[in-house]
């Protein structure tokens, strides 16, 4: 008889809310957070900044960035040297991106991650307008070749190497 009271106390023991503490737990991001993240950034000059950074398993981790970019300041193209891909959510504004192709004479590395350049030759042109999404995978050239307004944008970063700092 021990022996199935044990299995059942093992049961019950898994099946309790004590155990299910020990599961991942969600975090939330809402749109007045967002909103009041990107209003608050500076507009004077491009920003790309975390909102909330996390471990998600132990074994990666995902950030969500908030970005302002004024028109008047469209900046260059760039290469991540990372795994990390980038998805960008357009939030306001309307711009082209263009990703792919080759970077114009590259410049020197910026220490730990990226490659610029001043654009981009024989890449995918696209004109991304509010509520578009483009998934740009770690080690794929990308560039604002044209801002028709000032942007606003989201960037989810799934992260494999755990670069990005917790927030």
């Amino acid at each position: 008889m021990l022996r199935p009271t044990l299995g059942l106390l093992a049961l019950l023991l898994a099946s309790s809310p004590a155990a299910a503490q020990n599961s991942p737990q969600a975090t939330d991001v809402t749109s007045a957070d967002i909103q009041q993240f990107i209003n608050a950034l500076p507009r004077d000059r491009v920003s790309d900044r975390p909102i909330r950074v996390v471990d998600v398993t132990g074994d990666y981790r995902v950030g969500v960035y908030g970005v302002f970019r004024p028109k008047e300041i469209p900046g260059g193209a760039n290469k991540h040297e990372v795994n990390t891909t980038e998805i960008y959510y357009m939030v306001e504004g309307v711009a082209t991106l263009v990703t792919g192709g080759t970077l114009r004479p590259p410049g020197p590395p910026i220490p730990g991650s990226s490659t610029r350049s001043p654009g981009i030759d024989g890449g995918v042109s696209r004109r991304v307008t509010k509520g578009d999404v483009v998934i740009i995978p770690g080690h794929t050239p990308h560039w604002w070749s044209e801002l028709e307004t000032d942007i606003e944008y989201l960037i989810f970063r799934p992260d494999p190497d755990n670069r990005l700092p917790l927030k």
